[in-house]
């Protein structure tokens, strides 16, 4: 299905379900935000990277207009609600300030696993325990799937790009779990390193080797 979606370019990526709170400050965006709130309408995050747009991004629901600012400026809550990918953009709408975009919305397909890799919940709680966050999944939820695991995984913009494509739940967890694996051992040489530096210049204990 096509439809037409104002767009709100950002340098993130933001996923089905996921909340993302925004402070809207530029004339064109508060234009968009007061349609969407006094019309019950949803508008686009693409992506932005290195000044080039990416053809997936998120549909948008309004939640709250939670804070108007004196100046017009708004805090805003906002959660995604699905990907679709760009057709055409049109960046002079008649009558408004943003652009926007023909999409076509990816269809929502009922995930092909709806419990996580046990795998992939290991590796991440391996990786906060090398980096002494104190963070484990199983603290945090009870069923996580891999949009609700990434922010977690230290990934890259392009690869969370990269998950935002991919179609299949069964398929994202696996590219995090590969992902873990090539990150978690350089983490831990970094974190050695560290330590040997801040061991220097203090008094240490050590018994030679025997020869």
């Amino acid at each position: 299905m096509t439809k037409f979606l104002p767009i709100f370019p950002l340098s993130t990526i933001v996923y089905p379900g996921q909340y993302l709170n925004l402070h809207i400050f530029e004339p064109r965006y508060k234009q968009l935000i007061t349609e969407c709130r006094d019309e019950k309408k949803t508008f686009g995050i693409p992506s932005v990277f290195k000044d080039t747009l990416n053809e997936f991004g998120t549909e948008m629901e309004l939640l709250e207009v939670t804070y108007i600012h004196e100046n017009g400026e708004m805090d805003i809550k906002t959660r995604g609600a699905g990907v679709f990918r760009i057709m055409e953009v049109i960046r002079d709408v008649p009558e408004k300030l943003y652009s926007a975009a023909i999409v076509y919305q990816i269809p929502e397909k009922k995930p092909d696993t709806q419990v996580p890799n046990p795998t992939l919940v290991d590796l991440i709680n391996k990786l906060h325990a090398v980096l002494g966050t104190g963070f484990k999944v199983e603290d945090k939820f009870k069923s996580p799937l891999s949009y609700d695991l990434v922010q977690y995984a230290a990934v890259s913009p392009e690869d969370q790009y990269r998950l935002l494509t991919a179609e299949s739940e069964i398929g994202r967890q696996w590219f995090l779990i590969e992902h873990l694996k090539k990150l978690i051992p350089s983490v831990e040489e970094t974190e050695r390193v560290k330590a040997k530096v801040q061991m220097n210049g203090h008094f240490r204990k050590e018994i030679p080797p025997a020869f």
